[in-house]
């Protein structure tokens, strides 16, 4: 699997459980590298611990960070074996996780003081639509956060931080925008192409 071309079907992604984790800045492995993406998160979370739904969680990386940080945390990921694994990673702590697919996650009428998702919505169609559900899932004064970039030269995939804050302007005035290109600890290497985050806020 590359980042530039994603699995597409619950069997793709089954199949890449395996070594999901093999990423530097999906297993979190390294002490350093786990310790800047807690940083990070810290800054995108509320100080007050709230509810956090992770959606396309993965092997539940970054949800144990937020649980670490005294959250509440659901996570969604349309592969069992990865559900299986962050339930693994999260034994005992207060988290819960579904399988489910994070365009649509199956939460009901349940909302968030937080939605987290990383490396997703360049994967799926229909971003603003995917955008606006994601938002509704937010209570009064929560917080959508979002990791995305743009990788690959040649054959560049994913979504640039300008189009994103585009498609967030007509549910927000409140966008910033995180260059994350410039942290090799994040990546466990020096990178060149875009990566971002975006942390919208509904006021």
């Amino acid at each position: 699997m590359t980042m530039n071309n994603p699995p597409q079907t619950p069997t793709d992604w089954e199949a890449a459980t395996a070594t999901f984790d093999d990423e530097p800045d999906h297993g979190l492995r390294d002490p350093r590298i786990r310790l800047a993406w807690d940083a990070r998160l810290r800054s995108w979370l509320p100080r007050r611990k709230g509810d956090v739904l992770d959606l396309g969680c993965g092997t539940g990386s970054l949800s144990l960070l937020a649980a670490g940080q005294g959250h509440r945390v659901t996570g969604v990921d349309l592969a069992p074996a990865m559900v299986a694994l962050a339930r693994e990673k999260l034994a005992g702590r207060d988290a819960v996780f579904l399988v489910g697919d994070a365009s649509k996650p199956p939460v009901g009428d349940l909302r968030y003081d937080t939605v987290l998702v990383r490396h997703v919505l360049w994967t799926l169609p229909h971003p603003g639509r995917v955008l606006r559900h994601w938002w509704s899932l937010l209570r009064p004064g929560g917080r959508l956060v979002l990791v995305e970039g743009v990788w690959g030269t040649a054959d560049p995939a994913g979504i640039p931080a300008d189009r994103l804050a585009a498609l967030l302007a007509p549910l927000t005035g409140h966008v910033r925008v995180e260059p994350l290109s410039d942290d090799a600890l994040l990546w466990g290497k020096a990178v060149t192409d875009e990566r971002y985050a975006i942390v919208a806020t509904t006021g």
